[in-house]
């Protein structure tokens, strides 16, 4: 799992864009809109990033589609040093 964090959240373009996605999530389960509002980010960047982030076991969401809460992952919390090892090095 920690080589997937590197990966995703450092190894690619969007690494910072997840990264704030995380620490948002993290912060309070917040659906795709409401996370866009918080980081004045485009809906479809952060529907883009919360699928990466799906698609490799980072976040997972709760609900119907439309309205689904994103939170994050067991493995991640069981990993969350690493996580904020990298939010240090991103920041």
């Amino acid at each position: 799992m920690e080589g997937v964090l590197w990966y995703v959240l450092t190894g690619t373009r969007g690494g910072a864009n997840r990264v704030r996605l995380v620490r948002a999530v993290d912060e309070r389960p917040r659906n795709a809109n409401q996370l866009a509002e918080d980081l004045d980010l485009d809906y479809k960047t952060v529907r883009h990033h919360l699928d990466v982030l799906m698609d490799n076991g980072i976040v997972e969401n709760s609900g119907d589609e439309y309205g689904a809460v994103y939170l994050l992952t067991d493995r991640v919390r069981q990993h969350w040093e690493t996580v904020e090892e990298i939010i240090g090095k991103v920041e």
